[in-house]
């Protein structure tokens, strides 16, 4: 048994799903998975979520660039450099002059001594007279236009964020530099930085001038007005204009990120909300087309397969409750067909007999019905106990143990004897104890029913791996080779005369259901013997449940 079980599990059929999508399908998907279907580029207006993820890229890169040119106004690493090679330059001056004994010429300045670009360099006597004067090659760039006077306007906004102007600042360069020299004449080298009334940023390093190891000048190293702030505007608009070719590449991105995202997004949600609307049933009468975007490997394509699934389902349950509306409407018709022609023969017949056999058919017919509508009422309502119902671990094995020892007394009423062959160890199961319940006592009633004096029922189960195996089979008459795969459609029933009319032929079917709210599968077969030929009749029917561990 359970070679065959393996059989029936590995050999599923295919519904065709699997197979490989045609060259243009793939191609849609893939235009799908990127959010270039439908010309996404095009659709970003019309997309709150695409506007608001290129709104916050933006404004993300626009913090970054404001607080890059607010720190760098304040000199950063270009200001610290130019210190130190001032203070190297200044060295050199100073030592280059004392050599040439200042003392006796203190105005004379090497001819050959070289300024860098944007320096001034100036010598003062004791007193603070300025003695010379040499200024390195630099012109101020005086154009404003363009990016220069977009960063000029916002070096003016980050400058308002820096507090009040020094109303104390030099009025000019020649005045910072004599005040630093007479400073540097009474102390060591020192290094300053102001800014001047017009709002120019200087740096200047100044160092006295020694005769005999007294202080008879100074020297002053400076960089010329506006010298500094031009290259502080350099570098801030060379990071302006990364800014520009960062923001160019983060909405391109933005774009495409937002189509990925938002465009599928809505693609997906109209089409659900076509569905729910008159005007979407309309278009759609017959139903709901949602987008195939199965192929993204991320949340999207899960999200697309989730809800492909699930209006797959959702009309599957439609057409089954339409196919079971219908169902119940045929069977509920014989009995009643069969009600009113036994009501109006009564009217008429006239001997007792007749009428006590009117009677019984309309008793009948009356059962009949009241199963029916219970049985209905049972299967109606499964579907959504299922799904409430929590799973619970059971012994397995003690509960067919019970179910067999209550069907037992009916089985040796009837003169068939049943076989109940126990695992050696107790299978503990995950499950609706109750439902699952429900199953065996359907199998084992009916391979009851089936059987007659002299047959048995043989009920086993066995604990596989992964699976569950629970078996129930008899030496009845079998199950044609036609009815194999209707047994567990609604209201079939493959009965004999006699018992027409006693069973609704849900059982089955509900025991189908069950098993498969398990993940789990149940079919049924006829027991051969193995050299038999398909022409000779079975030696009995079994039906085998496999549930999943």
């Amino acid at each position: 048994m359970a070679v065959i079980a393996d059989e029936h599990m590995a050999q599923a059929p295919s519904d065709g799903r699997d197979q490989a999508p045609e060259p243009k399908e793939k191609l849609s998907r893939m235009a799908n998975s990127l959010g270039f279907g439908g010309f996404g580029l095009l659709r970003f207006r019309s997309s709150p979520l695409a506007r608001r993820i290129i709104i916050f890229n933006l404004i993300a890169l626009s913090v970054l660039l404001l607080g890059m040119l607010y720190l760098n106004q304040f000199g950063g690493g270009q200001m610290q450099e130019k210190q130190k090679s001032m203070q190297v330059d200044i060295s050199l001056y100073s030592d280059l002059l004392q050599a040439r004994s200042l003392q006796d010429n203190p105005s004379s300045l090497p001819a050959d001594l070289p300024v860098s670009e944007g320096m001034v360099l100036q010598i003062f006597q004791a007193d603070g007279t300025l003695a010379s004067s040499t200024s390195g090659d630099w012109v101020a760039n005086s154009d404003s236009g363009g990016i220069s006077g977009l960063l000029e306007s916002a070096l003016n906004w980050a400058h308002s964020f820096s507090g009040a102007k020094n109303p104390s600042a030099p009025v000019d360069s020649s005045v910072f530099a004599k005040t630093l020299a007479q400073d540097a004449v009474a102390g060591e080298q020192l290094t300053r930085q102001t800014t001047l009334a017009n709002g120019e940023t200087v740096l200047a390093v100044a160092k006295p001038l020694l005769a005999d190891g007294q202080p008879v000048g100074a020297v002053v190293l400076m960089t010329q007005a506006g010298y500094l702030d031009s290259l502080l505007r350099g570098e801030q608009e060379t990071v302006l204009r990364l800014f520009i070719l960062a923001v160019i590449v983060s909405i391109v991105l933005s774009i495409v990120l937002a189509n990925t995202i938002a465009n599928p997004i809505n693609d997906l949600a109209r089409a659900a909300e076509a569905g729910a609307t008159k005007q979407g049933r309309t278009s759609e009468p017959e139903r709901v087309r949602i987008p195939d975007l199965t192929g993204r490997p991320d949340e999207i394509g899960h999200l697309s397969r989730a809800m492909r699934g699930m209006t797959s389902a959702l009309y599957e349950r439609i057409e089954t409750n339409e196919e079971f509306a219908a169902d119940v409407a045929h069977e509920i018709k014989n009995p009643l067909a069969s009600l009113r022609s036994a009501v109006e023969t009564l009217r008429i017949v006239k001997k007792d007999e007749q009428r006590t056999r009117l009677l019984d058919v309309i008793e009948h017919d009356v059962r009949r019905l009241d199963r029916l509508v219970s049985d209905i009422s049972n299967a109606s309502r499964l579907d959504s106990e299922l799904v409430k119902e929590e799973l619970e671990p059971f012994d397995l094995t003690r509960m067919l143990d019970r179910i067999v020892d209550f069907h037992s007394h009916e089985a040796r009423d009837k003169g068939v004897e049943m076989i109940w062959s126990a695992p050696e160890t107790p299978i503990m199961y995950d499950g609706l104890e109750a439902r699952l319940a429900q199953v065996f006592v359907n199998l084992i009633t009916n391979a009851i029913s089936f059987c007659g004096e002299g047959d048995a029922v043989r009920v086993w189960a066995r604990e596989k791996e992964n699976r569950v195996l629970i078996v129930v089979e008899d030496t009845g008459p079998g199950i044609p080779n036609e009815a194999l795969t209707k047994v567990f459609k609604r209201f079939y029933s493959e009965r004999s005369e006699d018992n027409f009319g006693n069973n609704s032929g849900l059982g089955l079917s509900i025991s189908k259901q069950i098993v498969e709210a398990h993940k789990g599968v149940i079919w049924a077969e006829n027991i051969r013997a193995k050299d038999a030929s398909p022409e000779d009749p079975p030696l009995g029917a079994r039906f085998v449940v496999g549930l999943p561990v």
